[in-house]
C-alpha cells in the first residue's frame, strides 16, 4: 500500500532523510519511531504530500505521489501532533468544512460526517464549539477530520498526546479497529503505546532507517538470541544436566532464587534457533523428561524502550541544528503554498 524508495530530503547542507526505504501493506499498523531531529516528521510530511522530497519516490497504492498528487491525497488521512482545528466552529461545522475541502459530494457529506462522529465518539458534542472541548475530545475531532472520506491510509503523529489514561485506552482501541481495513502509520514517543497496537516498528535515526521488524525479532537480533528465565524445583546440577540436552541452548546463568528449595537460571539460545522455533517447547520437554517441575518460565526479551535506546543515539549539536533547520524549512514551505 505504501512504498518508500531511497527517500532523501535535504535542507541546505543538512540531510534530514537519508535514502530511506520501506514498504507497508494494507491492514498493517506500523509504529514509526525516532529521536527528536531524526527525520521522522519530515518523512511523514513527505508521505502525506505536505513536503516534496529531494530524491526518491513515494507510492501509495502503486501511484507515485508526484504524478498523482490529488488522487493520492484523497486516499490519505493525516492527524498531526497538533490537529488543525478551527476553535470557533462547532464540531459538526468543522467536520462539514473538512468534508468540503476533501471534495466529498454534498449529497454524501451529512451521512459521512455523522458516521465518522459516531466512530470516534464525538456525536454527543457535535453542537459544541471546539474551543470549549476537553483535550481528549479535541484529539478525537482531529482524528475525525483525518477519517473523513474513508481514506485507505491513516498517518498519525502523537495521537494520544495529552490524554488521560482512559482516553488513551479508548484511542488505542479505535486505532486497532481502524487498522483492520486500513494502513496506519503511528508515531509516538510513548513507546508502550506502540507496543500495545503495533506488530511492526520502523526506527529512524539521523535520517536513516536503522530497524524494520517486529519488536520480538529486533530484541533477538540485538541480544543475539532468546533469553528464557526459569525457576525449577531442582538442584543446579539436575537443572544443568536436563537443560544440557537442549541443543539450541548456548549458555546457562544461574541466579539467586528467592524461593526456598528451588533454582533460578537464565537459558540463552542462539539466534538461528530462536528465529526458527520457540525454544520454550524444547525446554519444557527436556525438563518433563527429567521429571523436574517448572515453577516459572518467561521470556527476557528486551522492551521496546531498550530496543529504541540501543538503536538510536542521544541528540548531538549537529542533530539539534538540523531539527531547527527542518522546522524552519517546513514553515517556509507552508508559507509558499499559502
Amino acid at each position: 500500500m505504501i512504498e518508500v524508495t531511497n527517500l532523501v530530503r535535504r535542507y541546505g547542507p543538512h540531510i534530514a532523510v537519508d535514502h530511506a526505504s520501506f514498504k507497508i501493506e494494507k491492514g498493517e499498523i506500523v509504529g514509526f519511531l525516532g529521536p527528536n531531529g531524526a527525520g521522522k516528521s519530515t518523512t511523514m510530511n513527505i508521505i502525506t504530500g505536505y513536503l516534496s522530497s529531494t530524491e526518491g519516490t513515494v507510492k501509495i497504492d502503486g501511484q507515485d505521489i508526484l504524478d498523482y498528487p490529488t488522487e493520492i491525497k484523497r486516499k490519505i488521512g493525516y492527524l498531526p501532533e497538533n490537529p488543525p482545528l478551527y476553535m470557533d466552529m462547532t464540531v459538526k461545522e468543522y467536520l462539514s468544512f473538512a468534508a468540503e475541502i476533501k471534495g466529498i459530494p454534498s449529497k454524501e457529506k451529512t451521512q459521512k460526517v455523522n458516521r465518522v462522529m459516531e466512530t470516534v465518539g464525538v456525536a454527543d458534542v457535535y453542537k459544541r464549539l471546539i474551543k470549549n472541548l476537553s483535550k481528549g475530545y479535541k484529539q478525537r475531532v482531529g482524528l475525525a477530520q483525518a477519517m473523513i472520506g474513508d481514506p485507505q491510509v491513516l498517518v498519525m503523529d502523537e495521537p494520544t498526546a495529552g490524554l488521560d489514561p482512559k482516553q488513551i485506552l479508548d484511542i488505542r482501541d479505535l486505532i486497532r479497529e481502524l487498522g483492520k481495513d486500513r494502513t496506519i502509520i503511528l508515531s509516538s514517543h510513548i513507546l508502550p503505546e506502540i507496543s500495545a497496537v503495533c506488530k511492526r516498528v520502523l526506527i529512524i535515526n539521523r535520517g536513516k532507517i536503522v530497524a524494520d521488524d517486529t519488536p520480538e525479532s529486533l530484541a533477538k537480533r540485538i541480544l543475539g538470541g532468546s533469553h528464557i528465565l526459569l525457576r525449577m524445583d531442582a538442584s543446579e546440577e539436575e537443572a544443568s544436566k536436563a537443560l544440557g540436552k537442549v541443543s539450541s541452548i548456548t549458555r546457562l546463568e544461574f541466579r539467586e532464587c528467592p524461593e526456598s528449595g528451588a533454582v533460578e537460571v537464565v537459558a540463552e539460545a542462539n539466534a538461528e534457533a530462536s528465529q526458527n522455533t520457540d525454544i520454550r517447547r524444547d525446554i519444557f520437554r527436556a525438563l518433563a523428561a527429567a521429571d523436574i517441575p517448572i515453577l516459572m518460565m518467561r521470556s527476557l526479551d528486551m522492551s521496546l524502550e531498550e530496543i529504541f535506546l540501543n538503536l538510536t543515539t542521544k541528540e548531538d549539536p549537529e542533530t539539534a541544528v538540523l531539527k531547527e533547520t527542518e522546522e524552519t524549512a517546513v514553515s517556509q514551505d507552508a508559507g509558499k503554498e499559502e
